[in-house]
């Protein structure tokens, strides 16, 4: 069949699809509903559905008051008898497949359950939706006369007790069908290599000469394959490389900090970026429009979503919230109930809703990865606007940076201190703490209020990156591979001493 042909059936097919997008941005709250009525009704005769009585729960006030909220910490021996082959613990399908994640900085690892339904109704429904969203805005796509590449985790399944474990991309490529082999690269076998100096290799080998449409993986990952594809090319642009190269399918971390870094490695004008949100827990939210950092919250994929304020996260006034209680441009937190058996858990991200009709969110952070040792409650999505709004103005390639508080000594006020690594080095002619500092106080007015006159903060103090730092950083902590994550923000000094000290 000629590949046009395919292309034009492919789209025709996913397009189909935006029917059923449509119903649920018309009745939101309604699609919700019953999506958390048949979650309970399909647990309840697991030890979960019994013991909170899930036959008597029958609107969302009795779950409310009957399930409590669940950290990963307080479910975790609930899912350890599941990976040692326990069935009808907290979901009533066999749960066969555990996404292992390790979060940032914390080295104990999470093992999240991946249901059938999950990998179905979830995960693979919103890689169609991402393609259908992105056709229905962009007609005249060629998308599948190519291949996409894919960058995943560098951990392959591993087998105990019957059941398996490895990064969410390594069981999602171990469970696609054959055919779907087809339209991506590399094999699925370079895919799923664990030693990720191997693999790069092995990737640049099978891709160089492929007709690659689109990109798809992490943003910092993806940036050092690109890199490494012009060296062995000698191409200048990627653009020259893959002249045909139309989308970056990008998510994992906030794409602001890397933007003005691919515009200049990719070098083509009619590029487009579509941003997802999506973690092992679930797929939460798509890329609606183009040239847009807005995210259409997915209410079908078997998920149902509550929310509690981060203005009193934590604390004694804390309340949770369903969806059709959500106000515009306040941070939240989320909590997911989903249909691989998680409860009321908390996946530790913050969202802020940026429309309510329908439902659009951009992600803002973490519960724990925010800034706040002198009240100035500094979030990630500050920051990350204030790398965007250098980059852009002063021409800056920025690598990776980090953050933390310099705490106050006797008479010393505090101060925020930036680990920077660019690609090059910014010109002599720019004040980094200075211009770093002025778009901090006019993105947050508390930071701004501890700034004034000095009052309380100094200036923040900024250290420029020796190449490398953040790699050599993340080998040795063992975190090479497309999922892992640099912690952007911090109340203590930890993860910026271990950087300080290899920068020495």
């Amino acid at each position: 069949m000629p590949i046009p042909l395919i292309n034009s059936i492919a789209s025709w097919f996913l397009k189909k699809r935006m029917h059923q997008i449509e119903l649920f941005i018309k009745y939101p709250n309604e699609v919700q509903n019953d999506i958390l009525l048949n979650l309970v009704k399909s647990a309840k005769e697991t030890f979960i559905g019994q013991k909170f009585d899930f036959k008597s729960i029958n609107n969302y006030e009795d779950f409310s008051e009957r399930v409590p909220v669940f950290s990963y910490e307080e479910f975790a021996d609930k899912i350890d008898l599941a990976r040692k082959g326990e069935n009808n613990i907290f979901w009533s399908s066999k749960i066969k497949w555990f996404a292992k994640s390790s979060g940032t900085t914390n080295a104990k690892s999470k093992f999240i359950p991946v249901s059938n339904e999950s990998l179905e109704d979830c995960h693979y429904a919103a890689g169609k939706d991402l393609l259908c969203m992105y056709l229905n805005n962009n007609p005249n796509s060629q998308l599948f006369t190519g291949k996409s590449l894919r960058l995943g985790g560098s951990k392959s399944p591993y087998e105990k007790n019957g059941t398996f474990y490895g990064d969410l991309s390594a069981i999602l490529i171990d469970n696609m069908p054959f055919w779907a082999e087809f339209s991506s690269t590399p094999s699925n076998k370079t895919s799923l290599m664990n030693d990720w100096n191997y693999k790069i290799d092995a990737i640049i080998n099978e891709t160089l000469n492929e007709n690659v449409t689109s990109l798809a993986g992490v943003p910092s990952w993806m940036l050092v394959l690109l890199n490494k594809i012009l060296e062995k090319s000698n191409k200048e642009y990627i653009s020259e490389q893959w002249p045909n190269l139309e989308v970056y399918f990008h998510g994992g971390v906030s794409f602001k900090p890397y933007l003005n870094q691919y515009k200049s490695l990719i070098n083509s004008e009619s590029m487009k970026y579509y941003e997802i949100y999506n973690a092992s827990e679930g797929f939460f939210a798509i890329q609606y429009e183009n040239d847009s950092n807005e995210l259409l919250l997915m209410l079908d994929y078997g998920i149902f979503y509550e929310f509690i304020s981060m203005k009193n996260y934590g604390t004694k006034d804390e309340k949770i919230i369903p969806l059709s209680e959500v106000k515009k441009d306040i941070n939240y937190a989320i909590l997911i109930t989903t249909n691989a058996g998680l409860w009321r858990y908390k996946i530790g991200d913050t969202v802020k809703f940026t429309s309510l009709n329908p439902y659009k969110i951009i992600v803002s952070g973490r519960t724990k990865h925010y800034i706040n040792v002198f009240g100035e409650e500094v979030i990630i999505e500050n920051t990350d606007n204030v790398i965007n709004k250098i980059s852009s103005k002063y021409n800056l390639e920025i690598v990776d940076y980090t953050v933390a508080p310099v705490f106050m000594q006797k008479n010393k006020k505090g101060a925020h201190q930036w680990f920077i690594e660019f690609k090059n080095n910014p010109p002599k002619n720019v004040n980094l703490a200075e211009i770093i500092d002025k778009e901090l106080k006019s993105e947050n007015s508390d930071y701004d209020a501890k700034r004034y006159n000095n009052f309380t903060l100094k200036k923040p103090e900024i250290i420029v990156s020796k190449k490398g730092v953040f790699m050599k950083w993340l080998e040795m902590n063992n975190k090479i591979g497309g999922q892992n994550k640099i912690p952007r923000l911090s109340n203590e000094r930890k993860f910026i001493d271990s950087l300080i000290e290899l920068n020495c």
